[in-house]
């Protein structure tokens, strides 16, 4: 399995030529990579400029999508839509959406829609607080369970799960995740979708690490994580730092 590094642009950058011109910069590296399969989910107006010049090791993807494909949906992006644009995968339930309203009801509609229109999901889930009953691992469990709830087997071969701790994420972090919690958390993840689908189908679907992911922090989550890869967000929209971690990736066995 080759390691992916998604680039999560966000509300970035603010105009397409430097939009092109970073993705430039990271094919390039990406071009040259054998065990690193690399993805950029710009804001849904570069979607189609970036997918013009995508490739088999340096794919496209939407950051989000609404599950009906027409309609009175002000401000929405249907799957066929994002489909047409050119993008092959579509982030799903990121702790920023889940907090301006999506829910796993709405995140399970989001993914049925975009297996439909043959998008490959990457499916972020994330806890926003610990507690020491281990109640947190119920929530991470019921926003698998539900959120992938009667999606056939035959169709978890196309999603990718991105876990991200919420209360490690950004300034106002918590505290530091570690690539031995990652690991622990990866286990039950597995776990959760072998009981989902089967164990041989759980085994094949990468589970990626993505909460404040740096080019300093990446080597720890790829080894003694054992991380498929790696969801990054704020140095994804460094040529450098970005292409720093695929060259980690690469290195990594």
């Amino acid at each position: 399995m080759k390691k992916l590094l998604i680039g999560n642009w966000k509300l970035n950058p603010t105009d397409e030529a430097t939009a092109k011109k970073l993705f430039s910069g990271i094919k390039t590296k990406a071009s040259r990579l054998r065990k690193v399969k690399t993805i950029i989910c710009p804001p849904s107006v570069y979607v189609s400029a970036l997918a013009k010049g995508a490739t088999s090791k340096c794919a496209v993807g939407a950051q989000d999508l609404f599950w009906e494909v027409k309609g009175a949906f002000t401000g929405q992006v249907s799957a066929p839509m994002i489909k047409r644009l050119g993008a092959d995968y579509v982030i799903v339930g990121h702790s920023e959406m889940r907090a301006q309203g999506d829910t796993n009801e709405t995140i399970n509609k989001k993914i049925k829609k975009a297996f439909e229109y043959r998008l490959q999901v990457i499916l972020c889930i994330g806890e926003s607080e610990r507690d020491h009953d281990g109640h947190y691992l119920e929530f991470l469990q019921n926003e698998l369970k539900e959120g992938l709830y009667k999606i056939p087997k035959k169709l978890l071969r196309n999603l990718i799960v991105a876990y991200e701790p919420i209360w490690a994420i950004g300034a106002k972090a918590k505290a530091a995740s570690t690539p031995q919690d990652f690991l622990e958390k990866s286990i039950f993840i597995r776990k959760v979708l072998s009981h989902i689908a089967d164990k041989d189908t759980a085994m094949k679907i990468p589970v990626l690490y993505g909460g404040s992911v740096n080019e300093k922090n990446a080597e720890g989550f790829l080894t003694e994580g054992k991380a498929d890869g790696l969801l990054v967000g704020r140095a994804s929209l460094s040529k450098d730092s970005f292409n720093e971690m695929l060259g980690i990736a690469e290195r990594v066995k």
